[in-house]
């Protein structure tokens, strides 16, 4: 029973965690959703655009004209004409042009949520490199610390002539080895820290407080120390088309396919006439006179080729849809492939590494004599690079992850 309540609070620790990680990110593209600049910037073209399209429906301005005519041979005779008109198309086709419209900004709202989503995948992306970085960096202190404490160990030892003068410099130069990589480690890390920050409009990205000028957030104040649980999906034919059903970049292709449509429609209700009403007032020899002006304009000339040019700019996005289609599947198929090929390799290093000796005893045997420098470096090389090459699969596989599941952000 004590057994099971420890194995249970481990669970419960480990699910804490990983919701805390999850949150973690879900915290930094919440700020960088609300401060990016190119989204901010992007709202306000949508806004105008979504305008524009509103624009294009508009009557057309209302025309006033006065005429004064006077006699040549007398000028106490003089006419006034006043005349208020407005003209029109017919009106089916503001109906027909409303409809495209709203078609229209479905597909300008589904653009935008494209290049959210882009800008939060290259957040996220960040995020993930940042985990990977900040986990490297624990390894290589640890490294670094036991580069350290062996190079100190061997300086004693060959003052007292119980080690050689190779074996000190062999080591020395893994200690000058592992302080730079940690130092460039580090260095990666904080660019990759400030790349955050910029995608964030250059807002500090801790949270509940300001930062001072150029102060950085540290990983662990963002959560960003384990990576988030990410199932690999084993059946993908079915989720390959949930996503590409909710791909926006698609969704924007579908939309600007059926305005296009809606496009032909007005195109072909453009050989209607147009109307026009309006007001006149004579006041032809002192008696006004007051009447209706009604006027037709028939488009022999002004409509040619508009329904076939409807036509070919709707056979274009159509086309354009169909490849878009087929290259966003091919993508998630291959990102499906990778990140199948990687998982598998994480568990292989996973369950290989677990079944290594562990440093610290490799460090005894050295102290004892039972194993040589030489032999210690070469395992402890392949067990430092084995790890390392497990925290790169596990970044690599996190993005694929991330890149399948992008219509979800």
């Amino acid at each position: 029973m004590k057994q099971l309540m420890i194995f249970a609070t481990l669970l419960l620790a480990l699910a804490g965690r990983s919701q805390a990680q999850t949150s973690g990110i879900d915290a930094v593209l919440q700020q960088i959703e609300q401060n990016n600049k190119e989204l901010l910037a992007n709202s306000q073209l949508i806004a105008s655009q979504k305008l524009a399209n509103k624009a294009e429906n508009n009557l057309p301005n209302p025309t006033l004209s006065y005429a004064h005519l006077w006699d040549s041979d007398d000028s106490n005779i003089t006419v006034g004409e006043l005349v208020i008109a407005q003209s029109f198309e017919f009106p089916t086709i503001y109906a027909t042009r409303n409809k495209m419209n709203r078609m229209r900004n479905t597909a300008l709202d589904a653009q935008a949520a494209a290049l959210r989503q882009q800008i939060l995948l290259q957040a996220k992306e960040l995020c993930l490199d940042i985990i990977m970085l900040q986990r490297q960096q624990t390894l290589l202190d640890a490294r670094l610390k036991n580069a350290e404490e062996l190079a100190s160990s061997y300086a004693k030892r060959l003052e007292t002539g119980d080690a050689s003068v190779l074996e000190t410099n062999k080591i020395n130069l893994e200690l000058l080895n592992v302080r730079t990589e940690a130092r460039m480690n580090q260095t990666t890390l904080t660019n990759k820290l400030k790349e955050l920050t910029v995608l964030n409009g250059n807002q500090y990205l801790g949270q509940g407080r300001p930062s001072p000028q150029g102060d950085l957030p540290t990983a662990a104040n963002l959560g960003l120390t384990d990576y988030p649980a990410v199932p690999f999906p084993t059946e993908f034919a079915q989720l390959c088309d949930e996503l590409l059903a909710a791909d926006a970049t698609l969704q924007s292709f579908r939309n600007e396919s059926d305005a296009a449509r809606k496009q032909i429609s007005a195109s072909k209700q453009g050989w209607l006439p147009n109307l026009e009403l309006g007001y006149r007032r004579n006041t032809e020899d002192g008696h006004p006179l007051n009447g209706v002006v009604v006027g037709f304009s028939f488009p022999l000339f002004e409509n040619r080729h508009k329904v076939k040019i409807a036509k070919a700019q709707a056979a274009n996005i159509d086309y354009q849809k169909e490849n878009a289609t087929l290259q966003t599947a091919s993508a998630l198929w291959q990102r499906y492939e990778e990140a199948r090929n990687l998982h598998n390799s994480i568990l292989e290093y996973q369950q290989t590494l677990g079944q290594q000796q562990d440093l610290t005893l490799l460090k005894k045997a050295l102290d004892g004599g039972q194993i040589s420098l030489i032999e210690y470096f070469v395992e402890v090389s392949v067990v430092y690079q084995s790890q390392t090459n497990l925290l790169q699969l596990e970044n690599q596989y996190h993005k694929a992850m991330a890149q399948i599941y992008k219509s979800r952000l």
